[in-house]
């Protein structure tokens, strides 16, 4: 059963602006482990863009409740490529009171914007 879907597309140029003007806004958004590629390396600023989609078409297939912390929601790479949500804290808490399961998520970039889908299933 689908409990919700979310969608959301970040302008790309538009984010790395805000992450410039706004110091530590990445940290406020992001856990390190998002932040850096495993060799350490800071990720790129689309694939971070994405991510950020990400957290936001998530908080949508939740009911975009207040109080959702955006660490509480981590865009995971497996050893495959696919994305994948880890979700704890206020985050885990709604998607336990809606009956969420697991999680779908997709990420794309392309065109100066980054986009992300989230079904969250019961």
């Amino acid at each position: 059963m689908i409990v919700g879907v979310g969608i959301d597309v970040a302008e790309i140029d538009r984010f790395a602006a805000a992450l410039e003007r706004t110091p530590g806004m990445a940290k406020r958004l992001f856990l390190d482990r998002e932040l850096y590629l495993p060799g350490g390396t800071r990720r790129g600023i689309a694939s971070l863009a994405a991510r950020f989609a990400a957290k936001e078409a998530l908080a949508k297939a939740l009911g975009a409740p207040a109080g959702l912390l955006w660490t509480d929601a981590e865009v995971v790479t497996e050893d495959s490529g696919r994305p994948r949500l880890v979700v704890t804290g206020t985050v885990a808490a709604r998607a336990e009171e809606l009956g969420v399961r697991s999680w779908h998520v997709s990420l794309s970039h392309d065109a100066g914007v980054a986009s992300a889908v989230v079904i969250a299933e019961g």
